[in-house]
């Protein structure tokens, strides 16, 4: 059992036997064996694992063991193996805390994840796709309006939502299921468009799973219901008209403030409902490609999402005396003091709040 913690946060950390052995006084053949279960670490050695990794003490002993099924990645095919292994354990992680505490509270706020028993079983065309975004709006009672803070309306319906510690420009998502669990992963650091593309995008792994045609690619289909998702089509005819052979960048900069849909995403969106012609939508993406913004939009940066519920969670269960100010911290990932500092609340922070 400790050996596979050990492993875990290892790959988490993103480090071979090698790298880690560099970090401590701990040969890498001993930690091999350490990973193999062919030697137990004493106290001294799990002390000086913990620092070098990142984790504390408390992390080898956490009886709650999971695994990722059904992992779908967004640019999986150009993700080095390394950086895969780093982005899955530090999600494992982050995951077991969550559900260690969920244990702890088991009257909790979150719903069980249930998707509408109406939608198809077999989705033939993309146009298909865009039906089943908007049915699964209005059946979580969305309506066709933009979705404020998206990372908050699926965690309220049994998502777990997660960002990945690990910084790979190659990543931007991944959706996987742990026993029956939907899970949902997304890059930090990217501007809030994107974030909410690639949530969307999961999204549409989670509803089309095992949905499509065989000549219906998923990628494909993922992209579509994430658009969709994001700015429903009588919201982008209502915004748009109904024939266009030119979308002004000032138009879709604010489009996007308002819907959180970046502004090449307007443009495939207008595409895809047949309002901007496949003629003009080149020219488009001419224009933004000449000017560099397909790479990075002009204006200001859409603000990041931030999953909530896990650190509301925590706090509840330290509130209700079901954990101590030690476990919360170890929850949380941070030093005893810096969470005793955090939890007493600055004065200037009372003030704002």
């Amino acid at each position: 059992m400790i050996g596979d913690r050990i492993k875990q946060a290892r790959k988490a950390a993103g480090l071979s036997l090698r790298a880690l052995a560099d970090r401590t006084e701990i040969t890498a053949m001993a930690i091999s064996k350490y990973e193999g279960g062919k030697s137990t670490p004493s106290s001294r050695v799990l002390l000086d694992l913990s620092k070098a990794l990142g984790v504390r003490a408390e992390y080898f002993f956490r009886p709650v063991k999971i695994e990722l099924q059904e992992m779908k990645h967004r640019k999986h095919s150009r993700l080095p193996k390394k950086a895969l292994d780093q982005i899955e354990g530090d999600v494992k992680e982050q995951l077991e805390r969550f559900i260690e505490l969920e244990q702890l509270l088991p009257n909790g706020p979150v719903q069980a994840f249930k998707l509408p028993e109406h939608l198809p079983a077999q989705i033939a065309t993309l146009d298909e796709v865009e039906a089943v975004a908007r049915d699964l709006r209005t059946s979580w009672g969305l309506g066709i309006n933009p979705i404020p803070v998206l990372t908050d309306m699926l965690e309220e319906r049994g998502i777990k939502v997660f960002q990945s510690q690990a910084i790979n420009d190659r990543f931007d998502g991944m959706a996987a299921n742990v026993d029956g669990i939907p899970v949902v992963v997304v890059g930090r650091g990217w501007p809030g468009d994107r974030q909410r593309f690639t949530l969307a995008h999961e999204l549409g792994h989670l509803v089309l799973h095992g949905r499509l045609a065989p000549d219906v690619e998923e990628e494909a289909a993922a992209n579509r219901f994430a658009g969709a998702f994001l700015a429903p089509e009588d919201e982008v005819r209502k915004e748009l008209g109904e024939k266009r052979v030119w979308l002004e960048p000032r138009e879709l900069e604010v489009l996007k403030k308002a819907y959180g849909l970046s502004m090449q995403g307007w443009m495939h969106r207008a595409k895809d409902l047949g309002i901007l012609p496949d003629v003009h939508y080149v020219e488009m993406r001419k224009f933004f490609s000449s000017r560099g913004w397909t790479k990075t939009e002009p204006g200001e940066q859409y603000p990041a999402e931030r999953p909530q519920l896990f650190d509301q969670l925590v706090y509840r269960a330290l509130g209700q005396d079901l954990i101590s100010e030690s476990k919360a911290a170890e929850l949380l990932r941070m030093p005893l003091t810096e969470f005793q500092k955090k939890r007493n609340m600055p004065s200037g922070s009372v003030a704002a709040h």
